[in-house]
């Protein structure tokens, strides 16, 4: 998708494990700023960063957690089917903004990945999806 500039990192945990993840991070000089409109915290970084902590209850973040894929400074990232699963469930206005974005650029190979994914986790999702694709593709130009 094309890039957007945040100001913060986000850090993706299970939910179970989000007392000790805020326990660490304020063990590390992290700072709570507020908590966030999905399970989670806003923090500030010594240095002033801001970190969002997810606090995530979804079945397939197992799934989502391998260490398979990262960006181009090594971070570890979410593959697309599970970015997409994460925005669906969510649902806050800039999610669906993305989510249009990113499918609308996406190939056909993820496209098929990310179906996939939505049919075995959010399968009453399914017609929401394409019509995202369908408006993401009609919003980048592709139709």
């Amino acid at each position: 998708m094309p890039e957007r500039m945040t100001r913060d990192f986000d850090i993706l945990v299970h939910h179970h494990d989000g007392d000790a993840a805020l326990a660490r991070l304020k063990e590390a000089g992290y700072q709570v700023a507020s908590e966030l409109s999905i399970p989670g915290y806003m923090l500030n970084a010594p240095d002033g960063t801001e970190i969002d902590l997810l606090l995530i209850p979804f079945e397939w973040l197992d799934d989502a957690l391998q260490p398979d894929r990262t960006d181009a400074a090594g971070y570890p990232v979410l593959g697309l089917p599970y970015l997409v699963l994460m925005k669906m469930e969510t649902s806050r206005p800039q999610d669906l903004g993305d989510l249009s974005r990113m499918l609308g650029l996406a190939e056909e190979d993820d496209l098929e990945q990310v179906r996939a994914a939505v049919s075995r986790y959010m399968p009453d999702a399914a017609e929401d999806l394409e019509s995202l694709i369908y408006l993401g593709r009609l919003e980048m130009g592709e139709i």
